[in-house]
């Protein structure tokens, strides 16, 4: 997409945001827990992002995400640093698909350790496929206006076809 000097763009100071560097086998762990702990915000972004259909006006958003992912994560190493390090080892060696039925002891260490000390109990499965409406602060954004193109000039009429029937043509009876 080509870009002109009126357009904004963001510096790289407002780009750069650190990242929470963790495994895929931490991740897969912690997802359930982390997208309830972080629902309000992912949706939030994620309503920005379908909405401006700009990367660059959900800037803001999507650093809140990334803070609410280190608020989480910190929070579990402070209360559930064991449950959740036996947890996301058993998903990590349960094979290359990171299957979680072999993991269900360990999982059910960790949940209860969230809810004493997180206060949040592990969503039911089809929490995140249900609708749920979602209550914001952000202005909708206003559509553009769609400009019509000026109405195209008459088309004069095509001249009147002769009847071929009608015709003398030299040769023909």
């Amino acid at each position: 997409m080509p870009y002109t000097n009126e357009e904004y763009l963001p510096s790289y100071e407002e780009l750069t945001v650190p990242e929470i560097q963790l495994t895929s086998a931490v991740l897969r762990a912690g997802a359930h827990h982390f997208g309830k702990y972080c629902d309000n915000v992912c949706k939030e972004f994620m309503l920005c992002h379908s909405e401006e259909k700009d990367p660059r006006k959900c800037l803001n958003e999507g650093k809140e995400v990334t803070k609410c992912g280190f608020d989480f994560f910190g929070k579990v190493k402070k209360n559930c640093y064991e449950e959740f390090t036996k947890y996301w080892q058993c998903i990590d060696h349960s094979g290359h698909d990171m299957n979680l039925k072999n993991c269900r002891r360990t999982q059910v260490l960790f949940d209860n350790c969230v809810k004493e000390h997180l206060g949040q109990e592990r969503p039911p499965l089809g929490y995140f496929a249900k609708v749920r409406t979602h209550d914001t602060n952000r202005v909708k954004p206003r559509a553009p206006q769609h400009i019509l193109p000026d109405r195209p000039a008459e088309i004069p009429p095509l001249p009147a076809e002769p009847d071929p029937r009608a015709r003398n043509v030299p040769g023909m009876l």
